[in-house]
């Protein structure tokens, strides 16, 4: 039954519109600990919440007791249709349309209801798309869905790094699938192509270095000597991803994203970002993963774009930046005009 229960499951997420289904058993997801190591030397910057929901993490029964398997899912995610011209702000692939969260929860909600309906009397699951304490690569790599690269993303070898998790936690026993193994070999090319040198060695990365983390986690200030190799990049940074030698096997994306994207997040005009009140900001971005970002964070890396690019017409919306009422916009908004004036 259990056999018969897990071809279902898998049918349905292809049916569903996910790229690949895997299924691995509850067993602790991290037994080396590299996850608390990695804590323990400062790495998560300032992430507390990955700090305080660390017992979690490491044990699937604090989160459901009872657990015995869990369903791995992944959809993978298209590939832009132009690179952004110049002076346009980045935005990484994922976060180039609608919430990835609600778009795959609802159809992790049909699969946990398939598997609470199917698995017998007292069945319990739980699902997350990165919205709880899952190690979601750990797991997903031994479930057989991709290997973890060098640069802590995962890669399939048919879909390269391109790819949106998502997990199922079960009470119900299903046959494991067999563990990847990592297929990286000798190659470096994502440590050598972090702009910020993040990636300290081979399958270790300094969140406090990481665009993506000063960009989208960091609420606060952009230490300054980092704010010069930031670039453009407004949210996210798919640097370490774009290099990666696995890419060149990327089919289709899953349908469930194949239609996702949004046209006005693949160049957005850091001039016209920076007038964004916050009425505007909240039209523009709601249900979008720059939400999260909020106003201040997001104009405060706009201000941070503009001072990389150096162009002087970008100079009276910055100084009217600097009278924005949240101080965070306006002292980066006053370091770009430094930086744009200095080098003039």
């Amino acid at each position: 039954m259990s056999e018969q229960l897990k071809n279902a499951v898998q049918k349905a997420a292809r049916a569903l519109g996910f790229s690949l289904c895997r299924v691995t058993d509850a067993r602790p997801p991290d037994p080396d600990q590299r996850l608390r190591q990695w804590l323990q030397a400062g790495f998560h910057g300032e992430m507390q919440w990955m700090a305080r929901s660390l017992p979690k993490r490491e044990d699937l029964q604090a989160i459901l007791s009872e657990v015995r398997s869990v369903v791995c899912v992944a959809a993978a995610y298209p590939a832009p249709p132009a690179p952004p011209p110049a002076g346009a702000g980045f935005v990484a692939r994922y976060a180039r349309g609608a919430d990835y969260h609600q778009i795959l929860g609802g159809k992790l909600a049909e699969l946990a209801a398939l598997l609470n309906r199917e698995g017998g009397a007292g069945t319990r699951s739980l699902w997350y798309v990165d919205t709880g304490p899952i190690l979601e690569r750990a797991l997903a790599q031994r479930a057989g869905i991709g290997f973890i690269g060098k640069h802590s993303q995962l890669i399939n070898r048919h879909h390269g790094n391109w790819l949106l998790l998502g997990e199922i936690l079960t009470t119900v026993a299903l046959p494991p699938d067999t563990p990847e193994r990592n297929r990286c070999g000798t190659c470096t090319r994502c440590l050598a192509a972090c702009p910020t040198r993040a990636i300290t060695a081979p399958f270790t990365l300094d969140a406090r270095r990481c665009i993506s983390y000063l960009t989208i986690e960091l609420k606060g200030a952009i230490p300054e000597e980092l704010r010069p190799l930031i670039g453009t990049r407004i949210f996210g940074c798919d640097d370490c991803l774009e290099v990666c030698p696995w890419n060149r096997f990327a089919g289709e994306a899953s349908p469930l994203l194949q239609r996702w994207g949004r046209q006005d997040l693949q160049a957005p005009d850091l001039l016209e970002l920076l007038q964004l009140d916050e009425a505007g900001f909240r039209q523009r971005f709601q249900g979008t993963p720059l939400q999260r970002s909020k106003r201040r964070g997001l104009l405060r890396n706009v201000c941070v774009a503009l001072g990389n690019l150096g162009r002087t017409e970008a100079l009276p919306f910055l100084e009217k930046a600097v009278q924005d009422p949240e101080p965070l916009i306006a002292e980066h908004a006053r370091w770009a005009i430094k930086r744009i004036q200095t080098d003039r």
